[in-house]
Order: C-alpha cells, then structure tokens, then sequence
C-alpha cells in the first residue's frame, strides 16, 4: 500500500491541489456562464438597435419615395398648365380679333373704327406680352448689334452713320432678356462703298 502512496500524489497535498484546480475551474464555468449571458444582453440589444435603424431607413426610403413621386406629379402639372395664366390673358385679344374681323366683314363697315379696334387689340396684345417679360425688338435707327439683329440687305445712305439700321423688314422679341427671334434688318453703309 505504501507504494500506491507513493506512486499517487503525495496525499493530502494531492487532494487539496485537486480540489484548488476544481474550484478555479468551476469559478472560470461561472465566469464563462456570466459572459455569455452579457454576450446575450448584449446580442439582444445590438439586434434592436439594428432593427431600430432598420426601421428608420426603410422609413426614410418611403419618404423618399413620396417625395419623389409628388416632385415628378407637381413638374407634370407645372409643364402642363405653366401657361395657363398667358392663355387666359391672351384670350381677351382673341375675342378682340374675332369682333374686329366680324365687323370687318360688314359692308358698311367705317374703316376709321376698325383702325381704331385694331389699334386697341394691338395695344392689348402688347400689354399682355409685356406682362409675360415679352418685349419687341425694333431697331430703326440704332446702330446694327448682332446680338439681336439680323441684317438680311445693306443699304447706301450718306444720312445716317454706317451699320445703323434703317429698315426693320421683321421685328424681333426677347423674352425676359432672352432673345426668342433676331429682328430682320437692313443696315446702312457709306454711298463710296456701294
């Protein structure tokens, strides 16, 4: 038996080295089961915040989305009815017209008074482009600016200086400052040079 006791740990150090080694290993099962009930927790609160952000991305996704799709509705509605306001103010000068080419066609129509109708419809027309940012373009007697002129002939004048333009065969127009049509004009240049 003695040689059992020897061939065996060293007795009661053995044992109490034994239970030392059980108890440290119980302590880190303890150790390892309180870490993986925080890993947990801590899985379970990662997981919610993630489906939180979820959550408000797919939510700002659809916001998005509307957004989108009331900007392309309003454009649309914008593109179609953008000149709604012209229409209804060129509509007066339509009517006008019409009165002036009904009288116009009655026999003892008085030349004096479709003048004067014709005179108050352009004046009408006018306004209503003016109101819009349309404005005519009508050069005569200002030098020639290629800009918003076109010369379409020249013409030999010892009266004015050269490249002024003395004739408008088509007025042109801008639009808010924006040239829509050049004017057709016919410029001057020096009688020696024709």
């Amino acid at each position: 038996m003695s040689d059992v006791k020897q061939s065996g740990s060293s007795g009661p150090n053995a044992e109490d080295s034994f239970e030392e080694e059980l108890q440290e290993v119980e302590a880190e099962s303890v150790e390892a089961e309180h870490s993986a009930e925080e890993l947990d927790q801590l899985l379970r609160a990662a997981r919610a915040k993630a489906d939180e952000h979820y959550d408000r991305l797919a939510r700002a996704r659809a916001e998005i989305e509307n957004l989108k799709r009331r900007h392309t509705q309003e454009l649309e509605k914008a593109h179609k009815y953008a000149l709604d306001k012209f229409v209804k103010e060129l509509l007066g000068v339509w009517d006008s017209l019409e009165l002036g080419h009904a009288a116009a066609l009655d026999e003892k129509a008085d030349v004096a008074k479709l003048r004067e109708g014709t005179e108050l419809t352009l004046k009408m027309l006018t306004d209503v482009m003016g109101k819009f940012g349309v404005e005519q373009i009508d050069p005569i007697g200002q030098p020639f600016d290629p800009e918003y002129h076109q010369a379409m002939a020249t013409v030999p004048r010892d009266d004015v200086p050269p490249n002024t333009v003395v004739d408008v065969i088509q007025k042109g127009y801008v639009l808010n400052g924006r040239l829509v049509r050049p004017a057709l004009v016919a410029v001057s240049k020096s009688p020696e040079n024709a």
